[in-house]
């Protein structure tokens, strides 16, 4: 399995394509997502500081599912 981090720029762009590809404007994707306009301008401009809470609201509202992959468990010495 490959794992890769996803950066703020990326993520950004994300919303801007799907928001875009959804027929919305910055100021109907915030509406819907119950967040401010200026929140949708920060997040799609990557900006590294905007709050998880928020994005993922936005993120529900695009209809984008996020997924998370923890870390396998090390694998633990046997105590003799």
């Amino acid at each position: 399995m490959v794992r890769r981090s996803v950066t703020t720029v990326e993520l950004g762009n994300l919303v801007r394509a799907t928001r875009k590809a959804a027929g919305l404007r910055q100021d109907e994707l915030a509406g819907a997502a119950g967040v401010g306009l200026r929140f949708i301008v920060d997040l799609e401009a990557g900006k590294p500081t905007a709050q998880i809470g928020k994005a993922l609201q936005v993120l529900d509202a695009l209809g984008c599912s996020l997924e998370i992959t923890p870390p396998p468990e090390p694998k633990r010495a046997r105590k003799a």
